[in-house]
């Protein structure tokens, strides 16, 4: 994509009502006026609140938010550009419970409260397999600490990837740390009995992925 390109996105986003874009003070310091308000001051109802994680152009979040719409959904992600096809849609096709929150993943606590959010979704994180990268995994210890921060107790976790080795090492860690996995599936357009939402919602890189036959996994699990 080019300067210009980003720019006026950039620009375009600043006037969607639907982007959230606080600086990294506002966050850290506590100014974050959303913090807490999600619901009564974005969505201005009391559904559920259902984060994705590094959501990219937005495809699952709106596509979610389309489907349910008795539920509030933010898509979540540093790169603006990106999610601005999302925001635009979602303004577009007047899906009022679809919304982006431009931040940091390591952030995220101190976007949302305490029990603040119900579920959220991981969806083709990157799966930073070289081991000096591990922090940065989305699915670490560290990262589940923050969502635990933020999540209704029994809050749900969804983790969706094409990469053998995420869902390899998501497994292991949360059997290692005691988490409790309600599903996993490493093939799930091939295996029986996957979730309608997981498989009836594909992003732009997953329909490649299927096309190049790739297995899509996917695990759901709460964290202790």
């Amino acid at each position: 994509m080019g300067s210009k390109n980003k720019l006026r996105r950039f620009k375009e986003n600043e006037t969607f009502a639907n982007v959230h874009q606080p600086t990294r003070d506002e966050l850290v310091g506590a100014d974050f006026d959303l913090k807490g308000q999600w619901r009564t001051k974005v969505f201005k109802n009391d559904n559920p609140v259902i984060l994705e994680l590094g959501c990219g152009k937005g495809e699952y979040t709106v596509a979610l938010a389309q489907r349910f719409p008795d539920k509030n959904f933010i898509g979540v992600d540093i790169k603006g550009a990106r999610f601005w096809r999302g925001a635009k849609t979602a303004i577009e096709e007047n899906i009022p419970n679809a919304h982006f929150l431009r931040t940091q993943i390591e952030l995220i606590d101190h976007a949302f409260a305490e029990n603040e959010v119900d579920e959220i979704w991981i969806t083709f994180p990157d799966p930073q397999i070289k081991y000096k990268r591990t922090k940065h995994r989305m699915t670490n210890l560290q990262f589940l600490e923050r969502y635990k921060k933020i999540l209704k107790p029994g809050g749900l976790m969804h983790l969706k990837t094409d990469s053998e080795f995420m869902h390899g090492y998501t497994l292991g860690l949360l059997h290692g740390a005691g988490h409790e996995v309600l599903y996993a599936n490493h093939n799930v357009y091939k295996l029986e009995g996957s979730p309608d939402e997981v498989t009836s919602v594909q992003t732009f890189y997953e329909s490649q992925y299927l096309e190049q036959d790739k297995a899509i996994t996917y695990i759901r699990f709460k964290i202790n």
